[in-house]
Formats: structure tokens, C-alpha cells, sequence
């Protein structure tokens, strides 16, 4: 976590120099000689990654370059705040100010300089002789890895794996003759290893597989000593002289003798493609029909072994099942007393299906007596009672941490903020990330999208478990185990990463001093915690999660900037604040703001906030003004409000060229503005601008104006403009007049349109459904949703043409009766759903001939459910006839 620390605030320094030097007038050459000096600190933990495992003295050095980057970055974000809060008053003021802060660098230069002496003599190998010891020890772990421990498999664990047991050993001994690689993924401690034993000893596969070969890879493993291990299986009768062999002499040898036989071999444990690739190549493929049985953490592994073939995700056990196997372990043979039962289920539903947890809960109560107030103690504190422990089970978890790449360790430990169970937005995660400066520029790539990338790699890597995805395959919201959780929340508290504060223990009325945490996390009786007048002099990141909304009185709000001066990130969607807290435009250092209350007008103050990049607010107002300017905030990339909102341009008149200084090109997100604001003047200054939402009348947004022979474009016009716009929303909106009087009359042209929009979502509109052939036109559109009321009218006839690309089509509550469409009008259509069409007669059977379709939803559709059921059957046939490779998943709500 050093290495963050230390990068996060080189970067910080950086853009002081570059952009925002008048801030520290006075300390700039001390602020310029840390930002070199600390530059060194980065190269040391860089090169001393390997050793921090190994050698304390090492890991202790790493701790003090964390505190003293920590102290130098609350030193110089201090200096900051005060200097800018020193522009508005006296000369003298500032200068009484600069005498104090070169003092405090000056202190902090003392300690980088102890700690640069440190790394020389590391560098230098005369402390404790690293080189020579590290030399040994290697050499030690080397000749001691064959000893290394193995995971326990214990074959009678295995409640809830039959079904998969079997799917398994089906895909291992189908037809296919030629060599194939399956693989079971999961994240650690779900059963992947006791999963594969028992597929390993399975009669079937016993007789199917002449030759079978075990062998456990872990993370850190030697080629050699793997192919020695199967060889050692494979051959009759093993010699001495092999050992002598060298590891290509090893893979002939193997190759030699698995030839022309059928052979299952489990690789156990594999951590990266290295590893697979390593093995690979002594694996015959002679059409015998041998199987490769791969287990892995990483998804990605198994994609690379066997890029044709999706690997099987092994699932958490239920209810049930957790109970049956806490049973099983704790009472063996016998049975559970009655007054245990609803205790002994509480336990194995709080292990949250995995396994290993359940397994490590099970031998502690086996151990002690079985009394009803040792099982209830158990019951109220599960994670804890696990964690007691961590050979077993926060050691197994720990190594998929551990093995983590730097920039995703930041990334993974960080879900510790949210709460258990908690389903979090994606779009939020990824713009948390960002301000909390995790994602690091590389050449021209997105911020957002590396973010997403990572999230991505933890995902494949099983840490982070994905809760619902969007209709275009990507992820919408996620969840972490709360296993996993707990080990971030450990890892957290070691590295002063974050705090996590449950309101209700704060009893007492003293100030609640928050010591080191950099990030605080509320999760509960934010009022207790805001009532108990908190300090955090050291916090960057406030987050409050209350299970309950609650009003914060107006005396109250001004406890942000009183608490927490040196904030970069605020998010109180939760409660619910009587006025805009004006006094935030204090927090020099914001980054990210979301708030919810009931507000009309986002001040123009808020543009003083230079760092800015989101701004987050959901009012009970149906209007909000955003007075703020934007255009002057050169950091600024998300607007995301409720309502209809209104944006204003720059004040100041220039061209708009490529000097226009008002020219945004960090913005991606404007959502969701006024139709009036779609101006020239706004979206030609946001030409990457990626997502934009609208509400409000939207025969505003569509009309030409005309005045005698002369005709205004429409503000539509503007749109064509925005060659990076993938997300468009429009709401239209008429109150306090009812839908009907805001019926828009048709489309703009196709031209008019983002040249490359793909997702395009529509309500209240009433278009009449001949409309849609502008539609289906869009040459990118992937995903189209149209929600109440997009299009009205009995009737819908698809057009030849159209749709060439779109997958996903929802439609919403509207009166269409007949719906008449082709496999050949949607060609690639994947997803289909269907709601509150009552009068809806059936879907168009045809659809049942699109390749690509996979699934089909009906919400309160029930005229359509016959033609649905339809098209099920036909997807069968197409399956059972190889027509397609993939199943077909029907969903009727409610239930027939």
C-alpha cells in the first residue's frame, strides 16, 4: 500500500507544480526538492517488492516511507487550503503564513532523509547482509518448496457438488475425441480442489481415463518439480535417473509416455497463464479423447487453456446446503439437538455459502461443548469467530490479496468501505476510483474505462462477485463476499486505509478524534456520529451508508468543513440536508460531491472547487439550476442530477475553435438536463461528452423555428455534433400538462442524430410506431430501450433494413396489439423484454430463428405467454439439432 501512497501523492505534487504553483508562493522550492526526494522513495519500493515478505527490517522501512508520505501530503494539502483561504485577506496575513509551513517541510525533509539513508544501506548490502541472506533463504525455500503444504481435501466434503460432480465428469468424458482443457473457477475456499477430487475418483472416470495424474501448482510453484510429479504418476515404475533430467527432457518424457494413451491429468491450483504454459507442451493430443482438469482463481487462466469452452463458475452452496454440511461436520454421524437448529442455520447462513468458512466455524464448535449460549455467542458474530482462525481460512483468502498486481490491491481493499451485502453501482465505484486518485493516466486511455478494466480483472480473478449486469453484457452493480469484505476491512486497518464507524457505538458527547485513517466509512446512526462533533484531520474520503434516511437540521451542516478540512471525497446520498451546504466551497481539495436534498440551485460558488471532477445531487425538487461554471473547471468530468436540470453556458463570449479556453474535454456525463440547455454553446464545448440524459418538454429539444422565409435548427442540430456519445436518454416530461399534450409529432432526420450512438432509451414520447424505421436506421445501436409510452398505436410492422446491430430491446407499458416482425429485422438480437403490454397478442414467432437470441422476458404480458412458449420450444429443437450452442432462457412474471 506504500507504493500507492507514495505514487498518489507524486501525482498530486505534480499537478501543484504544473497548474496551481500560486498556492504554495514560498514553499515551491521545497515542494519541488520532496517531490524529488520521494520520487527515490518510489524506485526503493519498486525494487524491494519481493524482499517485504522475507525480512521485517525491510516491511518496517516500507511502513515509514507510508507515515512520512502520509505527514508530508497532510502538510502541503494544509498549506494549500490556508493559502487559498489567504487570497482574500492582507498581504500580511499571507505572509505570517508561509514563515510556518517551510518549518514543518523542513521537519519532514529530516525524515525522508533518515529514510534515504536506510534505503542506501539496504542499497549498499551492509545492513544485516540482505544480499547474502536474501541469496540464502532462497536457496532454502528452493530446496524445501517440494515440502510445501498441499490443501487439505477432505472427500466427505462435499455437500451441494453432486449436480456439479456430474456436469463435470459429463464434459470430461463426452464423445469428443480430441485433447480438451475444463476448467472449475471460483474464488478461494469454495470448494474448487474438493470438487475436483471428487470428480478424480469418480467410478466413471476411474474406468474412462487409462492413466490419471494429480498435481497441486499454487502460486508459487517449479517447473521441474511440477513435471517430476507427472512423470512420477504416469510411469510404471519410477528411477532415480529421471531426477537427473532437465526440464525439456522432462516434457519429452511425459509426452513420450502419456502418447497414445487417454489420460486425465488435474492441475490444481493454477494462478497464472505462465503456469499453464509451462505444462502444456507435454500434453499429447492424439485424438484419444484425454482431458486436461484445470481449477483456478482467475477466470482468465482458464479462458487462455481452453479459449473455446467456458469454464464451469463454481456456485456458493444455499441455505440448505450450508446447513447440511455445518450439521454433517459438527455431529457426524449423529443429529442435531432440536434447541441448536434454528441457531446452527443462523451460523451457516452468516458463512454466506462458502465452504471453507463453514468448515472452520464446524471445527470450533466441535471442539467445545455444545451449549445453546456458546452456539448464540457463535450465531452473533460469525466473521469473527472465522478469523480466529487464519491458518485455515483468512490465510487462504489472503493469497488471492497478495498475489494482486499493486494497482489492484488499492482497488480490492477499498471495498471495504461499503457495507455487508451492499449492491454497489458500478458508474459510482469507478468515479469513487478516480477521485480517490487509484487510476493512473496511461497515454490517451479514459480514466473510467481502466477503472472498469480493473474492476473487470478483479472480477475474473473471483474477488468480486457480480450482482446484476447491464443489457449490454457490462457490469451494473457488484458485491464482495463478506469474508472478503472482512480481510479488506484487516488489511485496511493495517495500512490506516480506512475506518469503518457504526453510529451507535459513539455514546459518549466528546469529540470523536478519528487518529490516522485516511478514508471514513458510516454505515450506521450517521446522526450519533454527527452529534458526537467528529475530527478527522487526517480523512480525504467521508462516506456515509445509513440504513435509515434522516434529515440533517440546518445548525448541522456546517460540520463537513468543520471535521474534515483536507476532504476529497464526500458522498451523503443518504441524508437528507434541509439546505445546499454552501460552506463546502471551503474544501479546496473536492474531488467528488454527492448530496440529496431538497435543493433549486447548485450556487456558482461551488466553481471555486478546482479539483472537482463529479458532482452528484438528487433533489425533491422537479427543477434544479446549476449555476456553477463548469467551463472554468478544468478537472471537472460528471454531472449527474435528478429532475430536470438547468446547465448554463460560459458567461464570458469567445469563438469556439480549437482556442476556445472553454473547450471541456474531460466531460462525459451530463444527466439529466433541461431540453433548453442542449444549446451550441454547452454541447459544442463537451465534445467527449459520453453520456447525456434529458427531461423535460421535448418538443423544445425538436422544433425548428421559424420567422417569415427563415428557419432556426432545431436544438436536436446540436447532437450531430457529438462524435463520442454512446448514451443518449430522453424523458419527456410535460407536468404540470398531461403526456398527451406533449406528443412529440415525429424524429429528426437520421443525420441529426450522434454518428456513433448505441444505446438510445425514450419514454412518454407517444410516437407513432412508423417512427421506428428512423430508428432502427442508427448504424451503431446496440441497445434500445423504450419505456412508457415511447411509441403508441395498435400496430408495429418491422421494416427491411433496419436493426442491423441492436441486441437488447425492451418496450415498455403501451397499448400495441400486433407486433409483426422476422429473424432478418433483428440479426443479432440477444435480450427481449416485455412490459405491461397487456393488449400485446403475441410475440413475433419469427424470433425464434434469430441465432443470437438467448433470452426472452414477459412482465404482466399474459396475451403473449403462448407465442413465448412457442418460441421456447423451437430454441430446444435448435439446440438438441447443434443449431445453436448456446441455451435459451424464457422468464414469465407472474408466474403462470
Amino acid at each position: 500500500m506504500a507504493d500507492a501512497v507514495v505514487e498518489f501523492l507524486l501525482e498530486n505534487l505534480k499537478q501543484l507544480l504544473l497548474y496551481n504553483s500560486d498556492l504554495i508562493y514560498g514553499v515551491k522550492g521545497q515542494v519541488d526538492s520532496l517531490y524529488r526526494e520521494l520520487s527515490l522513495m518510489n524506485a526503493f519500493l519498486k525494487d524491494a517488492k519481493e524482499k517485504r515478505n522475507e525480512y521485517e527490517y525491510v516491511r518496517e522501512l516500507v511502513r515509514q516511507i507510508r507515515d512520512v508520505a502520509y505527514e508530508a501530503e497532510d502538510i502541503i494539502d494544509t498549506f494549500v487550503v490556508n493559502s487559498a483561504m489567504q487570497k482574500e485577506r492582507s498581504a500580511f496575513s499571507r505572509i505570517v503564513h508561509v514563515f510556518d509551513y517551510p518549518t514543518k517541510l523542513r521537519s519532514v525533509a529530516k525524515d525522508i532523509e533518515s529514510i534515504k539513508t536506510k534505503v542506501k544501506e539496504i542499497y549498499d548490502n551492509k545492513m544485516f547482509g540482505i544480499e547474502a541472506l536474501y541469496t540464502v533463504e532462497s536457496s532454502n525455500r528452493a530446496s524445501s518448496s517440494s515440502q510445501r503444504r498441499k490443501p487439505m481435501v477432505e472427500e466427505d466434503n462435499v455437500v451441494g457438488f453432486d449436480e456439479e460432480a456430474k456436469e463435470i465428469v459429463s464434459r470430461l468424458t463426452n464423445i469428443s475425441e480430441l485433447l480438451e482443457v475444463v476448467s472449475i473457477v471460483g474464488m478461494g475456499g469454495l470448494g474448487k480442489t474438493t470438487l475436483a477430487k471428487k470428480v478424480f475418483c469418480d467410478p466413471a472416470i476411474e474406468f474412462h481415463f487409462f492413466v490419471r495424474s494429480w498435481v497441486y501448482v499454487s502460486q508459487e510453484y517449479n517447473r521441474k518439480e511440477l513435471l517430476l510429479a507427472i512423470l512420477s504418476s504416469v510411469v510404471d515404475y519410477p528411477s532415480e535417473q529421471m531426477y537427473k533430467l532437465n526440464e525439456e527432457m522432462l516434457v519429452e518424457e511425459i509426452y513420450k509416455h502419456l502418447n497414445g494413451r487417454r489420460y486425465l491429468v488435474v492441475l490444481d491450483d493454477v494462478w497464472t497463464p505462465d503456469a499453464w504454459n509451462d505444462l502444456k507442451m507435454a500434453f499429447p493430443n492424439q485424438n484419444c479423447g484425454s482431458r486436461i482438469l484445470l481449477t483456478s482463481r482467475n477466470t482468465d487462466v482458464a479462458l487462455i487453456a481452453n479459449p473455446d469452452s467456458l469454464p464451469h463458475h463454481l456456485k456458493f452452496l444455499n441455505d440448505d446446503e450450508s446447513w447440511e454440511l455445518l450439521s454433517t461436520k459438527v455431529f457426524r454421524r449423529g443429529s442435531c439437538p432440536f434447541e441448536l437448529v434454528e441457531l446452527g442455520e443462523t451460523i451457516a447462513r452468516k458463512c454466506y455459502g462458502l465452504p471453507l468458512a463453514i468448515v472452520v466455524v464446524a471445527g470450533l464448535l466441535l471442539k467445545k461443548d455444545k451449549t445453546r449460549d456458546l452456539w448464540k455467542k457463535v450465531a452473533e458474530s460469525v466473521s469473527s469467530y472465522v478469523a480466529r482462525d487464519p491458518r485455515q481460512c483468512m490465510d487462504v483468502l489472503a493469497l488471492s490479496y497478495k498475489h494482486l498486481p499493486d494497482h489492484l490491491k488499492v482497488c480490492f481493499i477499498y471495498f471495504g468501505a461499503f457495507p455487508e451485502d451492499f449492491p454497489i453501482p458500478v458508474w459510482k465505484l469507478l468515479n469513487l476510483w478516480v477521485a480517490e486518485g487509484f487510476i493512473q493516466q496511461k497515454g490517451q486511455d479514459c480514466l473510467e474505462d481502466l477503472a472498469e478494466d480493473y474492476l473487470e480483472d478483479l472480477v475474473e480473478r473471483n474477488l468480486i462477485l457480480v450482482a446484476k449486469r447491464r443489457s449490454n453484457g457490462r457490469i451494473k452493480t457488484c458485491r464482495v463476499h463478506d469474508m472478503l469484505r472482512d480481510l479488506c476491512l484487516k488489511e485496511a486497518s493495517e495500512e490506516k486505509f480506512l475506518q469503518v464507524i457504526k453510529g451507535h457505538q459513539i455514546l459518549d458527547s466528546n469529540s470523536l478524534i478519528i487518529p490516522y485513517h485516511r478514508r471514513l466509512c458510516v454505515h450506521s446512526h450517521v446522526m450519533n456520529f454527527i452529534h458526537s462533533r467528529p475530527c478527522g484531520p487526517h480523512v480525504r474520503s467521508f462516506l456515509c451508508f445509513p440504513c435509515e434516511e434522516k434529515e440533517l437540521s440546518r445548525e448541522h451542516t456546517s460540520f463537513i468543513h468543520e471535521s474534515f478540512k483536507l476532504v476529497r471525497v464526500i458522498d451523503m446520498m443518504s441524508i437528507n440536508i434541509s439546505r445546499f451546504p454552501i460552506e463546502i466551497t471551503q474544501l479546496v481539495h473536492l474531488r467528488y460531491i454527492a448530496l440529496f436534498g431538497n435543493f433549486k440551485v447548485v450556487p456558482p460558488s461551488i466553481s471555486k472547487l478546482w479539483s472537482l471532477q463529479s458532482l452528484i445531487v438528487e433533489t425533491t425538487s422537479r427543477d434544479l439550476d446549476i449555476q456553477l461554471d463548469i467551463w472554468k473547471m478544468s478537472q471537472f468530468r460528471h454531472l449527474r442530477t435528478s429532475g430536470s436540470s438547468r446547465l448554463h453556458g460560459p458567461k464570458a463570449k469567445t469563438r469556439m475553435d480549437n482556442e476556445d479556453p472553454f473547450v471541456q474535454r474531460n466531460i462525459q456525463t451530463i444527466s439529466t438536463i433541461s431540453p433548453d440547455s442542449c444549446t451550441e454553446n454547452i454541447l459544442a464545448r463537451t465534445p467527449n461528452l459520453k453520456k447525456l440524459g434529458i427531461r423535460g418538454k421535448l418538443s423544445l429539444l425538436m422544433e425548428e423555428k421559424r420567422s417569415g422565409i427563415t428557419c432556426t435548427p432545431s436544438l436536436f442540430d446540436n447532437f450531430a455534433k457529438l462524435d463520442n456519445l454512446e448514451k443518449l436518454k430522453l424523458l419527456n416530461d410535460t407536468f404540470p400538462r398531461p403526456p398527451p399534450e406533449g406528443k412529440l409529432r415525429g424524429l429528426p432526420s437520421l443525420y441529426k442524430f450522434p454518428p456513433h450512438l448505441n444505446k438510445l432509451t425514450l419514454s412518454d414520447t407517444l410516437l407513432d410506431w412508423k417512427h421506428m424505421s428512423t430508428i432502427g436506421m442508427l448504424p451503431h445501436l446496440q441497445v434500445l430501450k423504450l419505456k412508457v409510452y415511447a411509441f403508441k398505436g395498435a400496430e408495429w410492422e418491422a421494416l427491411d433494413g433496419g436493426f442491423r446491430l441492436l441486441k437488447v430491446l425492451q418496450i415498455g407499458k403501451t397499448d400495441l396489439v400486433v407486433w409483426k416482425a422476422s429473424c432478418h429485422h433483428f440479426p443479432r438480437l440477444e435480450h427481449v423484454v416485455i412490459e405491461q403490454c397487456s393488449n400485446l397478442l403475441g410475440i413475433p414467432v419469427g424470433l425464434a430463428d434469430v441465432s443470437a437470441l438467448k433470452t426472452l422476458e414477459l412482465y404482466h404480458t399474459p396475451s403473449a405467454v403462448d407465442s413465448a412458449r412457442l418460441i421456447q420450444q423451437q430454441k430446444k429443437m435448435q439446440q438438441q439439432m447443434h443449431v445453436t450452442s448456446h441455451g435459451f432462457k424464457l422468464l414469465i412474471y407472474p408466474p403462470e
